[in-house]
């Protein structure tokens, strides 16, 4: 064993970059594998060197969906803190590949291009050259380039400091279930923003209450996340996780429970308005609990707060001070939709492009997981770096999935594509082809500096053809990592009502559309869908973020049309729009 044991982030940092190295050395389909791999390593819920101390290599060989090749290095990096054959690639690659490709617009084949020719290894080093305006000098660039690598870099400064949702979520629910098995817990629940289901988290805030405070101290110090123990008192212990965020463990009484994890799951702006709701009640509501005058009122839940200001209990999503507070005294606010309320996942590649899994593969997981519907929607030739299909393989791939549907009782799969949207608004596939399909989706991959106006007319003019159903991530942003290009969402909510198209909510690290663009469609009457955006079996365990998106937008099972059984959706989707003109 090394003598500095690697945590899941740093393995997973080494297999990431080693998938961006082959990636900008043109080489097809590993990129993907090692990509996936670094995935399912910062989703364990246990250390790899604890693994591997408990059970030895035969915990590394069940990491599911990863092949003996790369399962070989983990278990490399994990016994010998090394992996010779990520050396060797560094040397000829010696820069900072993920910073690099963390700006928008730089790919690793641009890092590449840009150490050549300058030797940029790291972000500082791009930034000193693209302030000393030396990158619009090299040839296939220009000042435009220059210009959003600097926005690209201000961008990453600030975000910097915020952890992803996917990757924060599945560490505090590790946590809370550790936790809630140590005697005496009688409570343990995630509060503040990640209870909110922001897409960014900054720390993790845990509540619970216990008989036994000092053995529950003792357990959360020792849990195999906790990297370094921060501050502890008699109520309460910070600790930073290998993972590279804080936690915060509060332990409580019972009876102030319930006050604490509304104070605690906030928002501030949120607990403003319900303490100034108190006060007028003649009640005091605080960090310290809930009383009239000098006299402390139990509390063991949310519901016994919320009852004693005379409000409807509110859903954490949703807690961000719009009008929820005044709809809650009124007793309207809406049934949300529920996270098992969905019934299809609209957008599912597969290895006929840039998926890891087979047609078939991908239909079984998603009736494991409940499903009773998917669509495979890869996608189309433009997207030449994913092996996009073009109509030839589309029609060799419906004649799959006949097949497919007809080995697999239960779940039915539906032809589908995600279609490139071209440049001047045309679609990458022909009206004849796109006919044949069950369910045709657009999306933007490509030629994201157009100005807003140029940019939302190119999407709108798509949108137009009555043959299109839904808008794949209709701002293209990638959470922490891409800003949304210029868009007047807006016109494209109007043109979605208009034209009957629905928007797509998409659970993966887009998490796009997000929650204020989510209201927006609700409010203008128009539907939406969520989707996984899944390319791995396990990648349908982004449903549930979409979900909270959704949530946090407001929106009811009602808008979201994949909430309804196959036929009904077919229906709902306007396979019967009129023909526009």
């Amino acid at each position: 064993m090394p003598r500095k044991p690697l945590n899941n982030r740093r393995v997973a940092d080494v297999l990431r970059e080693i998938g961006l190295i082959l990636q900008a050395q043109g080489i097809a389909f590993k990129p993907q594998a090692y990509e996936h791999a670094a995935d399912t390593i910062l989703a364990l819920q246990e250390d790899l060197s604890s693994l591997y101390k408990m059970c030895g290599t035969r915990c590394i060989d069940d990491l599911p969906g990863i092949g003996p090749s790369i399962t070989k290095k983990i278990k490399e990096l994990v016994m010998t803190g090394r992996l010779a054959y990520y050396d060797n690639l560094k040397r000829d690659y010696p820069m900072d590949l993920l910073a690099l490709t963390s700006i928008q617009n730089v790919g690793p084949k641009t890092a590449v291009r840009l150490y050549q020719a300058l030797g940029i290894k790291t972000l500082k080093d791009l930034e000193r050259a693209v302030k000393a305006k030396k990158i619009h000098r090299l040839p296939g660039f220009g000042r435009k380039t220059e210009d959003q690598m600097l926005r690209g870099l201000g961008f990453l400064r600030e975000h910097k400091g915020r952890t992803l949702l996917h990757d924060a979520l599945p560490l505090a629910e590790a946590v809370v279930e550790r936790l809630r098995q140590v005697p005496g817990v009688t409570h343990c629940d995630v509060a503040g923003s990640l209870r909110r289901r922001r897409e960014t988290i900054g720390d993790i805030d845990l509540l619970i209450t216990t008989s036994k405070p000092k053995l529950a101290i003792q357990a959360y110090k020792t849990l195999p996340q906790v990297s370094q123990v921060l501050e502890e008192g008699p109520t309460y212990v910070v600790v930073r996780f290998s993972f590279g965020m804080n936690g915060d463990l509060r332990i409580l009484k019972p009876g102030d429970y319930g006050s604490a994890l509304v104070h605690y799951t906030g928002s501030r702006e949120h607990n403003i308005l319900i303490r100034e709701r108190a006060r007028k009640l003649g009640y005091k509501l605080s960090e310290y609990g809930f009383f009239r005058g000098n006299t402390r009122i139990a509390c063991k839940t949310e519901a016994d707060v919320y009852k004693k200001l005379k409000m409807q209990w509110i859903p954490p999503e949703i807690r961000e001070a719009t009008d929820e507070v005044s709809l809650a005294a009124a007793h309207k606010i809406p049934d949300l939709i529920g996270y098992d309320d969905l019934r299809g996942d609209l957008q599912v590649q597969t290895d006929w492009t840039d998926g890891a899994a087979s047609i078939e593969a991908m239909a079984r997981e998603a009736k494991a997981r409940g499903l009773s519907y998917i669509a495979i929607t890869d996608h189309t030739r433009a997207l030449a770096m994913t092996g996009g299909l073009n109509e030839k393989r589309l029609r060799e791939q419906g004649r799959e999935i006949d097949r497919v549907n007809k080995k697999i009782s239960g779940l039915r799969i539906l032809k589908g594509t995600e279609c490139d949207v071209l440049r001047d608004g045309s679609l990458d596939l022909s009206d004849k082809v796109l006919k044949t399909l069950d369910i045709v989706c657009i999306s933007i991959h490509n030629t994201f500096q157009l100005s807003e106006l140029e940019q939302t007319e190119r999407l709108i003019r798509a949108m137009k053809n009555p043959l299109v159903n839904v808008v794949f991530h209709p701002t293209g942003r990638v959470v922490n990592r891409r800003e949304p290009y210029a868009i007047d969402m807006p016109r494209v909510v109007r043109a979605a009502k208009e034209y009957h198209v629905a928007l797509e909510v998409n659970g993966s690290d887009r998490l796009d559309l997000r929650d204020l663009h989510v209201r927006m469609a609700i409010e203008a009457g128009v539907k939406l869908v969520i989707d996984s955006d899944a390319h791995f079996i396990e990648e349908f365990g982004f449903l549930p973020f979409g979900i909270a998106t959704a949530r946090r937008g407001w929106a009811k099972k009602s808008d979201v049309l994949n909430t309804l059984p196959v036929a009904s959706f077919l229906k709902a989707i306007g396979k019967n729009r009129p023909v526009l003109s």
